[in-house]
């Protein structure tokens, strides 16, 4: 790394660097040339918790893990031309949650915080208010168009639970819990994630940990949603799998349903991931790719890095950042197996965290490392810090002294300034980074609600299609204008082969 660092040193003090590398992206600029093709696919890639601040400590962790001072590392969704802001606040607080955000940039609708795939209309918590409410997501609006649809997450795929965690008051009144909407909703192709124990019988054993009581299956309904599930795809090939091993022998090509639930809640941080038992957010992307794209009207897929955000909430950088790297190795393998001609691809986040990357540390410190100088308490401090969360530790009106503490391992827990079991969401704008066909249309500041209808729009799913019929037109009217030039062209080939002939014989 020091060698490293000597002859970057080196270049980059001659002006002549900056220069040239300025050009290089001017010239990038100034040749680019607007995708205005209809996205036949969609991959959106979701950041849970991934603000600004996540996405440059994630970069120069990547560049760091390889050997580099990290700083100027490029990850791959860097690479994005067209990139803009997205205002996160829901309908009733400043500061949302991934309810309230998810509703928005899925639905094109804002809601109220604790509410999903509801207008703000509803009430949280009143589950009668939800009739007459309801808003459907851009999975329906492809679904309906004819595409196939997928979600891949590392957290829970139901996130929100089971019947067992709903009040008697919602059971009363109708209301179905999250896991049971999975398969019963919208006719998802391919289910990647954890969340087994929602799924089975109170009291089922678990397959993996069968001695572990906190994986038993938690329904109160007696209801097995995985025998539901497959029960309801008699017609088609699909598959439950619980582990790798089941996971590599499902063949894409003669899939047509996938549910993949590799643990009983969340799934392991990639840090902690067993690769024996459990894929990598990467292979997972790309089985759920390759089932989708065998569909010739297309796909949307949804992957979701949902263990950023309880990196974050338990004040843990380092699980958090390797979380956001992994998600950027994903959107790299997403980019080699799809076309960007065809597929429009989306790098953003619910919302941000109290995250902070302070003080003046040297270039190519550790983004998990001390800065040089210490506080006035005469005591060294973190880079990264947060705002908020379980790292406040005062003991006889002092910080901890981490002089001697390594942390940059993956159960350090950042100091804090205020006292709180669970670090918060921050509020700031999250980025918005496309490529693809209508990429420039997620340009500048936005509300996050605008995102669903862009995405739509790009993909001629949903309302608004009058320009998607008027593209078709044009492009059939133009298509029938070459053709006799191709076919004079293939005439002139012929005769000037029969005259080349003639002066050969």
């Amino acid at each position: 790394l020091f060698s490293v660092r000597f002859f970057m040193i080196i270049e980059e003090k001659n002006p002549e660097f900056w220069r040239a590398q300025a050009q290089t992206t001017l010239k990038s600029a100034l040749s680019r040339k607007l995708n205005t093709n209809v996205a036949k696919n969609i991959v959106l890639f979701l950041g849970d918790g991934m603000g600004i601040t996540t996405i440059t400590a994630a970069r120069i962790l990547k560049g760091q893990l390889e050997n580099q001072t990290g700083e100027e590392t490029v990850m791959t969704m860097d690479t994005f031309p067209y990139v803009g802001l997205a205002k996160v606040y829901s309908v009733d607080f400043q500061i949302p949650d991934s309810a309230a955000t998810a509703t928005a940039y899925l639905c094109g609708v804002k809601t109220n915080l604790n509410m999903v795939g509801l207008s703000a209309a509803a009430q949280n918590g009143v589950c009668r208010t939800q009739k007459g409410n309801e808003v459907t997501s851009i999975l329906k609006w492809a679904k309906d168009a004819g595409k196939s649809v997928g979600v891949v997450t590392t957290t829970r795929v139901q996130h929100w639970y089971s019947d067992a965690d709903m009040p008697a008051s919602a059971k009363r009144d109708g209301c179905t819990d999250i896991a049971a909407q999975l398969i019963n909703n919208t006719d998802i192709d391919v289910v990647i994630g954890g969340g087994r124990k929602y799924m089975t019988p109170k009291g089922t054993v678990d397959p993996e940990y069968p001695l572990d009581r906190s994986s038993l299956g938690k329904r109160q309904d007696n209801r097995n949603l995985i025998d539901e599930w497959i029960s309801m795809k008699k017609e088609k090939v699909a598959h439950y799998v619980w582990n790798k091993k089941e996971f590599d022998a499902v063949d894409p090509e003669t899939t047509d349903y996938l549910m993949a639930l590799f643990e009983p809640g969340d799934m392991r941080y990639e840090v902690e991931r067993d690769p024996l038992m459990d894929p990598s957010i990467i292979e997972t992307t790309e089985k759920a790719i390759r089932i989708l794209q065998k569909n010739p009207k297309g796909f949307f897929l949804l992957v979701e890095g949902g263990r950023i955000d309880q990196g974050h909430h338990a004040s843990r950088a380092s699980m958090a950042l390797h979380e956001a790297v992994a998600l950027d190795n994903a959107v790299a393998r997403s980019l080699q197996l799809t076309n960007e001609d065809e597929t429009l691809t989306i790098v953003t986040a619910d919302h941000s965290h109290s995250l902070s990357f302070n003080g003046y540390p040297f270039r190519g410190n550790s983004i998990l490392g001390k800065s040089p100088l210490y506080g006035q308490d005469l005591l060294p401090y973190t880079t990264l810090m947060y705002g908020n969360g379980p790292g406040h530790k005062i003991i006889d009106n002092k910080r901890p002294d981490i002089r001697s503490v390594d942390t940059k391992s993956k159960d350090y827990i950042q100091q804090a300034a205020v006292p709180l079991d669970s670090e918060t969401h921050g509020g700031e704008d999250v980025a918005v980074l496309a490529r693809g066909p209508m990429a420039h249309l997620f340009q500048g500041v936005n509300e996050q609600s605008y995102l669903a209808h862009a995405m739509a729009y790009a993909a001629c799913v949903g309302a608004n299609q009058q320009h998607c019929v008027a593209t078709t037109s044009y492009r059939l009217a133009e298509s029938r204008s070459s053709a006799p030039h191709s076919s004079l062209t293939s005439v002139l080939s012929v005769l000037l082969g029969s005259i080349m002939a003639l002066f050969l014989y």
